[in-house]
């Protein structure tokens, strides 16, 4: 019994050491980060960003909700290394250069592939929230272009 209480305080004292020298657990409570609003040179219309998180040494990746009022869309744009938006709340639309508009709703996935020049917005009647995750090339996550046309926009 003794040599159990030994071995397990051995134990004890290596985790503890090994705790200290881990990196710690972090968490941002909601409501922490200001919000900010799309610039009226990329976007159409009202546009809500809540920054979630941003990337670190382990990981070069971001998030952010982006919430568009009814008929506000991004402008034409890329992403060096992709982008991935999940709608989590409202009806949106999305486009892909020279396709046609695809509706999107709450709990459908996007993916943006690298270079691939899309749009995406609320509908006209509709707010709609998405979480966009994406990454950077040589800390550069988006290349916007154009703005997107009524005409393109009322296209689908």
């Amino acid at each position: 019994m003794c040599a159990s209480v030994s071995i397990a305080s051995a134990a004890d004292s290596q985790n503890q050491a090994g705790a200290a020298a881990a990196p710690a657990q972090q968490i941002t409570r909601a409501g922490e980060q200001a919000p900010t609003y799309g610039p009226a040179e990329y976007f159409t219309g009202r546009v809500r960003v809540d920054p979630l998180f941003s990337p670190n040494d382990s990981i070069n990746a971001s998030g952010a909700y982006v919430t568009f009022e009814p008929g506000a869309r991004s402008a034409w744009h890329t992403h060096p290394a992709g982008q991935r938006l999940v709608v989590t709340s409202g009806v949106g639309l999305t486009q892909e250069w020279g396709k046609p508009v695809e509706v999107i709703r709450q709990g459908d996935v996007v993916w943006c592939p690298p270079g691939v020049k899309h749009w995406h917005g609320a509908a006209p009647k509709s707010a709609m929230t998405h979480l966009a995750i994406g990454s950077s090339v040589d800390g550069k996550s988006v290349t916007w272009m154009e703005k997107v046309t009524d005409e393109q926009y009322d296209a689908y």
